[in-house]
C-alpha cells in the first residue's frame, strides 16, 4: 500500500513545497517589504497574490520583518475591520514583540472604543470584537489608531514592519471615505511597508491611478501574469517524481498549455491527473484527458450557476469568447460569431469584468475564469449541436 500524498494543492493557500515558481517576484516584494515601500499587487482572482505575500513574508522572518495582514472581503463593516486589524496586530506584531500578555494587550487597551477580547479556552488565541460606536468619529478615531500601531511597536524595538491588506478594492464598500482616512495615517509612515492585493482590475486602478484619489501614485505596481510554461512544467515533472508516480515533459507541457499557466488550473488539473495515476505508473496524455474531465465534473455545479445567472448577451458572449479570444467590438467578430451590436456588447463585457470571468486589454478580450472556457464548449456549444 502506497501512502504517498497528493503533491498538488488549490483552493487554500499554496505554500512550501505547493509553491509554483515566482521567485522573481517573492525577492523583489521582500525587499520593498523590508524597505518600507508601499506596493500595490493587481491580479485576478486564483492567481497566487496571497501566496506571493506570505512567501515573501516569510522570507523576511530572519530578517527580524514583522508582518500583519487583513483581508477586507471579510470584514463588510467599519467595526469588523478594526477587529480583524486588532487581531492581526497582535497576534503578528505586538505578540512576537511582547512576551508577556499584558504588555502585547497594552497598546489595545487605550483605544477610542474599547475591544471586548476573547481568550478561546481550546487553543487560547484571542479574538477581538467592537460593538457598535455610539457615532461615526469614534470608530474612525479607533481604526486609525489601529491603523498607526504596527509602525510604533516597531519602531519601539527597532523593527521593521508591513501591513498586508488583501481585496483592497472592497475599502470603498466598507464606506466611501475610508481610502481618505487610511492615505492620512500611511503617508506619515515610511518606515512601514503597506501591500495592496486586488483582484478587481477596474476599480484598484480607479483607486491608485485617479488624480482625484488619495491613493494616487502613491504606490509602487506589481501586475502577476500566468507562470511561465518551462518553469511550470519542471515544477509539475518534479512533483510527480518525488511522490513515486512519472510523468513525460510533453505530458507535462501539454497539461500547463491547456491551463495557460495560470496557477489555481494548474495546481487543479494536476492534483486530478495525479489522481488519475496510480503509484509507480505514468501521467499520460489518456490519463490527462480523463482528469480534464473529472475536473469539468468538479466546477458543474459553479460554472451552472454563474450560466443561470448571466443575461443572454453575457451568454453569447461568454459562448464567443469560448470559441475565440479576440475582439468582440470588431465587426468582423461579432458576424462570426452571430453577436448584437456593439452598444450592447459592451454592457455584458462590462458585468463579465466586474464578475471576473472576462478580462480585456485595448479591446481584446479572453475567458480567465478557469476551465470555463472547456466547460462552455462541453456543455453550452456541445448541447446545443445535440
Amino acid at each position: 500500500m502506497n501512502d504517498a500524498l497528493n503533491p498538488f494543492s488549490f483552493g487554500a493557500l499554496a505554500l512550501d513545497e505547493s509553491f509554483a515558481d515566482r521567485e522573481g517576484e517573492i525577492a523583489e516584494l521582500s525587499s520593498d517589504m523590508r524597505n518600507g515601500q508601499d506596493v500595490v499587487v493587481f491580479a485576478p482572482r486564483r492567481l497566487g497574490k496571497s501566496s506571493l505575500v506570505w512567501r515573501a513574508a516569510g522570507a523576511l522572518v530572519s530578517k527580524r520583518v514583522f508582518v500583519a495582514q487583513v483581508d477586507l472581503m471579510t470584514t463588510p463593516t467599519k467595526e469588523s475591520l478594526a477587529a480583524a486589524l486588532a487581531a492581526s496586530i497582535f497576534d503578528q506584531i505586538a505578540s512576537p514583540l511582547e512576551r508577556v500578555r499584558e504588555k502585547a494587550l497594552a497598546p489595545f487597551r487605550g483605544l477610542r472604543v474599547q475591544p471586548t477580547i476573547t481568550v478561546d479556552p481550546e487553543d487560547g488565541s484571542f479574538s477581538f470584537s467592537f460593538g457598535v460606536a455610539r457615532g461615526p468619529a469614534e470608530i474612525d478615531a479607533t481604526l486609525e489608531r489601529l491603523l498607526e500601531l504596527p509602525g510604533e511597536l516597531g519602531a519601539a524595538r527597532k523593527r521593521r514592519t508591513a501591513l498586508v491588506v488583501d481585496e483592497f478594492q472592497e475599502i470603498v464598500e466598507i464606506d466611501p471615505a475610508l481610502p481618505k482616512l487610511l492615505r492620512s495615517v500611511f503617508q506619515r509612515q515610511p518606515e512601514v511597508s503597506h501591500v495592496y492585493l486586488g483582484s478587481k482590475r477596474h476599480v484598484m486602478e480607479r483607486i491608485f491611478s485617479d488624480a482625484n484619489e488619495p491613493f494616487w501614485r502613491s504606490a509602487k505596481s506589481i501586475e502577476l501574469g500566468p507562470i511561465p510554461s518551462e518553469p511550470f512544467v519542471a515544477f509539475v515533472v518534479e512533483r510527480f517524481r518525488v511522490s513515486g508516480k512519472s510523468i513525460e515533459p510533453h505530458t507535462a507541457e501539454e497539461l500547463v498549455a491547456g491551463t495557460g499557466g495560470h496557477p489555481y488550473a494548474t495546481q487543479e488539473l494536476a492534483y486530478f491527473l495525479w489522481e488519475q495515476t496510480l503509484s509507480g505508473e505514468e501521467a499520460t496524455p489518456e490519463r490527462l484527458s480523463r482528469a480534464l474531465a473529472a475536473v469539468l465534473r468538479s466546477e458543474h455545479a459553479h460554472f451552472s450557476l454563474l450560466w443561470e445567472e448571466i443575461s443572454s448577451v453575457q451568454k453569447l458572449v461568454l459562448r464567443a469568447l469560448a470559441r475565440e479570444s479576440g475582439r468582440p467590438f470588431t465587426a468582423e467578430y461579432r458576424r462570426r460569431h452571430d453577436l448584437p451590436a456593439a452598444t450592447n456588447m459592451q454592457k455584458a463585457l462590462r458585468a463579465l469584468e466586474k464578475r471576473e470571468v472576462v478580462a480585456g486589454s485595448d479591446g481584446a478580450y479572453r475567458i480567465v475564469e478557469p476551465f470555463l472556457a472547456e466547460w462552455l464548449r462541453a456543455n453550452v456549444d456541445g448541447a446545443s449541436r445535440d
